[in-house]
Parts: structure tokens; C-alpha cells; sequence
């Protein structure tokens, strides 16, 4: 007789790529995306949910092929093993492509211009790595039908405002503009043709590669190419010397305005519309290092003025180079009538966007604070958010072009910025946990409970086995619970609680001696009528955020 073959177990892990979210994560992600929202409400944006699942002709980015249908999203066909197969559908890769789809389909009932705001998590198809997972949140806020560049200074104004609101200081992040229009114009003038999608590709990257390569490592990637430290070569644009130093003048544009500046102090002139050579001097600091100690609103005024004016005469002979630049100045203004100078937010021509649908202004976040990677060596955090404005996303839909421009946060990079910058992870406030000591008198503490959780109160009943009382107190323990209340029938007999400052405790037994720890004893007895007070009492000892009902008392 054969033997029967056994169905092996299911592996207990997520697919490579996916994660699991728990308690601490998904409250502390929730209270962000909260705070975000706010701004955005604020702003005059509505929030919409559009489907997880669009047919691939909607998403439109990826399209299926013979080898593999669907490369980069997470795709099937309806009805695959039917004579008569439907479409082919897929998870969204981003919010983006989705809204345009709803625009085009609703556009007869939507307002124009449409605000929205989406949060929620998107699906990539592609390799993973470390800190690069398959699902991950995204927060978009997008105005479509509005061609002015009012509203890409308005996106930059309420992406500063949001890191603010979630935490991130004055001074620790930069929004950075750049414009598409501009760097089309400096490839104009570069010789590279408007369709050699090839190099103007491998120029792009090269750019956006300033930061790690450096000044150097650009041109070689404009030229004929550059071999790394391994050995590994990369393919480089092939430009000629001259076409190269187009764009390297493009690269090394905020080096040459300080260079400029610099020169002009040096003779101690102040014939570049600044008030004198003061003026200049703080110009030069502050383009070196922005920053909110640079106080004086002449220098963001100029700062950025001197960038503008480089740019346009960079891109002179281009037309459509000095569109981008008359729409970086129009941005400039509209910002500073609004008090945004370039400590939040500052015109640098570094900024490349990848995606190829950017059509004018573009924006980076940038948390400037300084943290230190895997490796021990100290570096900036980075970007948390980018975006701009696409206005041909709609016309796969429509056949017209709708104007649209917009910004998405990375919710899972900024959260990791926001605990490192706290270098811990925050009191995520668990519940208060009622012990139970005799379990007759289920109803005693239920009561208790009760009264915990009508004062806005997280608080649970312990529910599993209650004989030994350590296993309930190393449960509240796991629980992060910030107190624990015991009563036994003699405490209930005199109409009291123990009340056990868990938190205290912890770090009583960590750090203090037997005698301090005599000296301040973590379990208090209070009259059950005095026990939110004693609660109240213990969140604020230890900065935890009081529930509303309890604040006002």
C-alpha cells in the first residue's frame, strides 16, 4: 500500500517583500496620516478613496507582453482559463494614476479645479531590498484643472506646513523646486534632441546622481561613461565637451551664483539690486547654508532672485527654457507674499524628478538633519516626499489636456525620519490593565473598566488565566501599559485600588537602588473616587497624551 503523503505545513511568514504591521506601528501611522489630513482640510482639499484594483488599460504605465504580462505590478486576467478571457486587471501602483481615471470618468459632477487628498497603500511588483518592501502607504494631494502655478506654490506651501504639523522643526527640512521646462531648456541649448529619449534619459540620472558622485562623477556619466570603485562600468551620455559643460553649468548652477556674489563682494559692489554689500555677504551665507538663522527677508528674497536670474541666462536662446524660469519666479513671489522664504522652501536647479510625465515645476522634501547610516558615517536623512505638475496624465482618457499638478509623501520613510529624530520610538500610551485577583468579582472590575474607559481611557480587563498574578503584570508589561490596577476583597472591603505605575517601576528597577527604590515606592493606594485623578496624574509624569475628556476635567 502506498503511503499516503502528509500536506506540508504552510510557512507562518509574509511573501518576500511584505510586512506585518502592529500595534504601536499602525496607531503611530494613523495619528500622522491624522495630522496630515488636517493640513489638508485646511488647505480646502476633500479626501477620496478610489479602488485598490484598476484594469492595467487605466493604470496605463504598465502593459502587458508575451514574457511576463504586467511587469512591475501585481496583475491577472478575468476569466484566464475561459474561451472568452476579460480584462486584465491590477493592484494600483500608486495614487496617482488612479485619480486620473477618476477625473476623467466623473469630471461632469467634479469641480474644476478638483482638490483631493488620498492616503492609503500601494503594490510594486519589483525586487525587493532592505527598507524597499512590495506594499508600502502612500499620501497624495493633487489640484487637477488648474493650469496655474498658483497651485504649485500652494502644493509647496502646504507640503511645508504638513512637516511642521507632523513634527519635523524649522530648520530640518527644505522644500526644494526645480522645473522641468528648465532642464528641457538646457538640453536645448546642450545640443541633445528633444526625442533621444536615451540620453536625455542618462543625462537625467547623471544629475540626480550629484549628491553621491559628485561634480566629477556627473561629467564622466555625461561623457563617455564611469567605472565605480568595484570595477563595474556604466554606460555614460556621450556628450561632446562642449554639450557636457551646458550641462555641468546647469549642475554647478548654486557654486557659480555664490562664486557671482562673492565676486561682486570682493569689489564691494552692490549693483545687482541688493541695498549694499552687507546685503550681499548675508546672501552668500545663506545660500552656503539656509537656514531660519538667516532672519533678514531681503536675503531669501535675493537668494533666490540671483538663482532665477542665473538660470535665464543659461537657458537665453531656449524659449521653452525661459518659460520654466518665468514659472520658477511667479512661484518665487506667490511664496514669499506668503511669508515662505527659502529656509522652508528654496529654487534649486538640482532637483530631477524620474518620472517622465512632469511637465513644469517639480519638488522635493528634503529633511536636512543629520542621522548615521548602517555603516557608522554620519549623512542627511533625505528626501520624505516629491512631485509636480503632469498635465497630460488625463489626455490617455479624455484626448484633452487637463491640467494637474500634485505632491505624494512617503508615509513609511517619513515615520522612520520622525523616530529617528526622536531617537526612540515614542510612549505609544497602552492600555491601563485592570488585574483581576479574585475571579468571582468579574463584575467589580468590569465596573472599574467601565469608569476608566467613559473618562476617554484606554483600559482592558485581564481575560486570560488570572491564578498566578506575576503572568498579569508581565502581560500589562508586554501590553505597554502605563499603570495597572489591583484590588483585592480587603481593598474592595475599604473602597480603594492599588494603583502600580508601571512605567515608574521599570525604571526603578533599571536604575535605582534598593534604597531609592524604598524612597519612591511605584504602587500608590487611592479611594476608588480618586482614581482618574491618580491615572491623570501618571500620564502627565511621563508626557503621554491626554484623552480629551480627561484634560478638560
Amino acid at each position: 500500500m502506498a503511503k499516503i503523503k502528509k500536506t506540508p505545513r504552510p510557512k507562518a511568514a509574509p511573501p518576500k517583500g511584505f510586512r506585518d504591521y502592529f500595534g504601536a506601528d499602525v496607531t503611530e501611522r494613523k495619528a500622522m496620516l491624522d495630522r496630515i489630513a488636517e493640513v489638508y482640510h485646511r488647505y480646502g482639499f476633500d479626501p477620496l478613496e478610489s479602488s485598490a484594483v484598476e484594469t492595467v488599460e487605466a493604470l496605463g504605465k504598465f502593459l502587458p507582453d508575451v514574457d511576463r504580462p504586467n511587469e512591475g505590478v501585481f496583475a491577472w486576467q478575468e476569466g484566464e482559463e475561459s474561451d472568452k478571457p476579460g480584462d486584465w486587471l491590477a493592484l494600483r501602483y500608486d495614487l496617482t494614476a488612479p485619480l486620473a481615471r477618476v477625473y476623467a470618468e466623473h469630471r461632469q459632477d467634479l469641480p474644476t479645479p478638483y482638490r483631493r487628498y488620498a492616503m492609503g497603500p500601494v503594490w510594486r511588483n519589483e525586487k525587493p531590498g532592505p527598507g524597499r518592501f512590495r506594499q508600502f502607504y502612500q499620501c497624495d494631494a493633487d489640484t487637477v484643472g488648474s493650469a496655474s502655478v498658483a497651485a504649485d506654490a500652494e502644493i509647496c506651501a502646504m507640503l511645508a506646513d504638513t512637516l511642521e504639523a507632523v513634527g519635523i522643526a524649522r530648520g530640518d527640512y527644505v522644500v526644494r523646486i526645480n522645473n522641468r521646462k528648465v532642464l528641457d531648456g538646457v538640453m536645448e541649448v546642450a545640443g541633445i534632441a528633444e526625442d533621444d529619449a536615451r540620453v536625455r534619459g542618462i543625462v537625467l540620472r547623471a544629475i540626480d546622481k550629484r549628491d553621491r558622485l559628485g561634480v566629477e562623477g556627473v561629467r564622466a556619466l555625461l561623457r563617455a561613461g564611469r567605472k565605480d570603485e568595484s570595477g563595474d562600468f556604466t554606460e555614460g551620455a556621450g556628450l561632446s565637451n562642449d554639450s557636457a559643460d551646458v550641462i555641468m553649468q546647469f549642475v554647478t548652477a548654486k557654486e557659480d551664483v555664490i562664486s557671482r556674489l562673492s565676486g561682486y563682494l570682493s569689489d564691494g559692489s552692490d549693483s545687482i539690486n541688493a541695498p549694499g554689500v552687507r546685503l550681499l555677504g548675508q546672501q552668500i551665507s545663506y545660500l552656503e547654508n539656509p537656514g531660519p538663522t538667516n532672519r533678514n527677508p531681503m536675503v531669501g528674497v535675493f537668494a533666490n532672485d540671483q538663482v532665477t536670474k542665473y538660470l535665464s541666462e543659461l537657458v537665453s536662446t531656449s524659449n521653452i527654457g525661459l518659460e520654466g524660469v518665468a514659472e520658477l519666479e511667479q512661484v518665487r513671489v506667490l511664496l514669499d507674499a506668503q511669508g515662505y522664504g527659502p529656509d522652508r522652501i528654496a529654487i534649486d536647479p538640482s532637483v530631477v524628478r524620474g518620472l517622465g510625465y512632469y511637465t513644469g515645476p517639480v519638488y522635493e522634501a528634503e529633511l536636512t538633519f543629520e542621522i548615521t547610516d548602517e555603516k557608522g558615517r554620519p549623512r542627511q536623512f533625505g528626501s520624505v516626499a516629491g512631485g509636480g505638475r503632469y498635465d497630460d496624465l488625463v489626455t490617455r482618457f479624455t484626448g484633452q489636456q487637463v491640467p494637474a499638478t500634485g505632491v505624494s509623501i512617503g508615509v513609511d520613510r517619513l515615520l522612520a525620519a520622525l523616530r529617528m529624530k526622536r531617537d526612540a520610538a515614542p510612549a505609544t500610551g497602552g492600555p491601563v490593565v485592570v488585574t483581576v485577583m479574585d475571579r468571582d468579582r468579574m463584575a467589580d472590575y468590569q465596573s472599574i473598566v467601565a469608569t476608566l474607559r467613559q473618562a476617554g481611557i484606554r483600559a482592558e480587563v485581564y481575560l486570560g488565566n488570572p491564578k498566578n498574578f506575576g503572568n498579569q503584570l508581565k502581560y500589562a508589561d508586554k501590553r505597554g501599559a502605563p499603570a495597572a490596577i489591583i484590588q483585592g476583597s480587603d481593598e474592595a472591603a475599604r473602597g480603594v485600588v492599588q494603583v502600580k505605575d508601571l512605567i515608574l517601576g521599570a525604571k526603578l528597577a533599571e536604575d535605582a537602588s534598593v534604597e531609592e527604590w524604598k524612597d519612591h515606592p511605584s504602587q500608590t493606594e487611592v479611594a476608588v473616587a480618586d482614581l482618574l485623578d491618580e491615572i491623570e496624574r501618571i500620564y502627565r509624569l511621563h508626557g503621554l497624551p491626554l484623552p480629551d475628556a480627561m484634560g478638560t476635567r
